[in-house]
């Protein structure tokens, strides 16, 4: 049997209280505002660079540039499928195989190569949406090319920090797999049953939650696309 520890609840997003939920550190709500916390992330160039942005002339609309239209939201909807396609086939092709696992020795190494390509392929794939979506925005007009200029400095500036933290996510899941692996021992289980398939699904909704963390920017452009 799988023991669940109880915690105290969290608010945030989905993302977060799922991590917090599988991991056996406590995590406090956070103590600073939005603004304060952007404030230690921005370094002195990319403050220059995100008030450059906001205050500084913008270039005149390409009448050439590539427009938005339904095909293009057409073609996003379909990466995100395709992504979520890729998440929810992991839990067949991420299963070890007769060489990495017995009845009684689990091992996490196949888990870890599929979370990692899995979340390689977000970041590629919602990276090129993002790019693509706002040169579109940037020939929309002279404030919605400002939004676009802001929207690249921040991808500039908060990019670094968002990859650091979310490589660390596999090292999360390997100690929840260690977890599940040592309370189904405790219980007497001789066969990797139901905590692994719990294992499965847990790292399904993590990598889930972060597709949707992963696309938030790519949504914000497709709201100001669909300003007329």
């Amino acid at each position: 049997m799988v023991h669940s520890v109880p915690r105290a609840a969290l608010r945030g997003p989905t993302f977060i209280r799922l991590l917090a939920r599988l991991t056996a550190v406590e995590t406090d709500a956070p103590g600073a505002s939005l603004p304060d916390r952007l404030s230690r992330w921005l370094d002195w160039t990319h403050a220059i660079a995100l008030s450059t942005a906001l205050d500084g002339q913008t270039q005149a609309p390409d009448a050439e540039a590539p427009a938005f239209d339904a095909d293009v939201e057409a073609e996003c909807a379909q990466v995100r499928a395709s992504l979520v396609r890729s998440i929810e086939g992991a839990r067949e092709l991420a299963t070890p195989g007769p060489a990495t696992m017995t009845a009684s020795t689990p091992d996490y190494a196949p888990f870890r190569q599929r979370h990692l390509a899995i979340q390689r392929s977000i970041q590629a794939h919602t990276g090129q949406l993002r790019g693509r979506l706002r040169d579109m925005l940037a020939q929309r007009s002279p404030e919605m090319a400002r939004l676009a200029e802001v929207d690249a400095v921040m991808e500039m500036a908060l990019s670094p920090r968002e990859h650091r933290l979310l490589g660390q996510v596999p090292t999360v899941m390997a100690d929840h797999f260690d977890r599940l692996r040592r309370g189904a021992d405790a219980d007497g289980e001789t066969a990797p049953g139901a905590w692994l398939d719990r294992f499965r699904q847990d790292m399904r909704h993590v990598l889930l939650a972060e597709l949707d963390v992963r696309l938030q920017p790519v949504e914000a452009l497709l709201a100001a696309l669909r300003t007329r």
